[in-house]
Formats: C-alpha cells, structure tokens, sequence
C-alpha cells in the first residue's frame, strides 16, 4: 500500500513529533542536499543520524554546562607555568585526561591565593563536561549555606543532590572560618561520594591548618581521612599572579609619567 504524500507542514509537524528538531528546522536545506547528492536511502538515514546525534550532544553539553555554574575562566593555555615557583604540571595535566574521575579519585589544589587554583579547576571541570560528564562547580561558602536547612528532609535532598554528579568541584577551602555544624556538614558531602565520585578541591590551608578553618570541629581527622584516601594532592607556591599584575601595572604606569 503506498503512503499518501505529506504536505512540507505535515513533514514538518511529524518530524517534531519524533523529536527530530533539527531535521524538521532544517528540512528545505536537507532536502535540496539530499536531492543535490542522488542521496540513496541509507545515505539519508546516515545524514539523518549524524546531525540529530550531534545537534543532541551540543544541547546536552550546553544544559550540563549551564547547571554546572563552570562559568568563565581562562583556558589553561594561558596559564603560566614557570610564574609559580612550585607546581607539580605532570599531574595537572594528568588530570585534564580525566583519568581520575572513572576511578572515584579525589585532587587536591593547595597554595596561597592567586596562583591559578581556580582557574586549574575550570579547566578540569569543563574539560569533564566536554567528555560528558555531569559537573558540578560551587565554592565552599555556597554549598555550606545551601545546606544549612531547617529541616531533615530538605537536608538529605541536597546531600543527595552533591553526591550525585560525577564531578564535584569545591572552591576556595579556607578563605572563610565556619563552625562545627559546617564541619559535619561538608564531612556529609564527602562521605557521601567517597570511594563513588570524585572530587575536585582548592584551598588555601594546608590540612594541618584546618582547624582554624573549623574550630573544635571532632569531625575534621575523619572527613580528611576519607577525602585524602584516594587522591592526589598537588602544592603550587609562589607570588600572586595579581599582585604580580598590579605591580606591572605601577611600574608601567611610572614609566609613562618619567
């Protein structure tokens, strides 16, 4: 039994009924290439595939990113290795390989700040949203007062809501003091993804200097054991590279005025 011809507006309408959107916005160009080529029918059904699988993994790619709040940053091309006058570059870069996320492994950044600590970290993480994994990027105050809630319920929802994400990225450790509540807190967060997600860290304290990050916090010896088991920690040391900007800035503006 042969099919009734379809209207242009028929086509169109069914297309976006399968959910072939790109297909059906493109349809006058898909055809005209179609009928350009002598497209066999495999040939059409190839090209079909390959432009909806594509248009899908932009707009997948966009919405992770979008939740991931990566934000902007500089590539880490631009990054300037020889400014610190310690960093460990194998294993950054290993870890822009991603190897450490399929394996549930953690990485620590650590160093004073402005020394690049973030801008390493959204590197890492949007390089993971590129490969397709779901990120997650806050820093420490944010996810400390999401989690402050009233109730159980609510509590346990967003617990499970930072346990989720094959990436947590958790910036800037340190730059604010916080109580023992935060301590449990972020000791939750971790504890919940040990050993099944990984996460990604920067902070300005070294681990012995935690606890006055989170005074007479019981729970810091534990959530350290948990977050350090299986990770790798790298020190970056040096002068910040904004005060080292403002510098040239004064010495470029005093050469202006001799």
């Amino acid at each position: 039994m042969n099919s009734p011809n379809l209207t242009k507006t028929d086509l169109h309408s069914q297309l976006l009924q399968l959910g072939l959107t790109t297909t059906a916005q493109n349809l006058d160009d898909f055809v005209a290439r179609a009928t350009k080529g002598r497209w066999s029918a495999q040939m059409i059904l190839e090209e079909l595939t390959r432009s909806e699988t594509q248009e899908r993994s932009r707009r997948s790619f966009e919405r992770r990113l979008q939740r991931s709040h990566v934000g902007r940053f500089k590539p880490i091309a631009d990054f300037e290795w020889n400014w610190p006058k310690k960093i460990d570059r194998s294993i950054i870069e290993r870890a822009l390989t991603l190897d450490f996320i399929p394996e549930a492994r953690n990485l620590i950044l650590m160093g004073s700040n402005g020394l690049g600590k973030t801008m390493i970290a959204k590197n890492i993480a949007y390089a993971a949203l590129q490969a397709g994994y779901s990120v997650m990027f806050r820093t420490a105050p944010e996810i400390l007062a999401d989690l402050h809630c009233d109730s159980p319920q609510t509590l346990r929802r967003k617990l499970s809501y930072y346990a989720r994400p094959a990436l947590l990225a958790v910036d800037e450790v340190g730059y604010l003091s916080y109580d023992t509540a935060a301590a449990d807190l972020l000791y939750e967060v971790v504890n919940r993804r040990y050993e099944r997600r990984s996460i990604l860290m920067t902070t300005n304290k070294a681990f012995k200097d935690w606890n006055t990050v989170f005074p007479n916090a019981t729970s810091i010896a534990t959530l350290l054991d948990r977050l350090t088991h299986h990770a790798d920690i790298t020190l970056i040391e040096g002068q910040s590279y904004r005060v080292r900007e403002s510098e040239m800035e004064i010495a470029a503006r005093r050469k202006q005025k001799s």
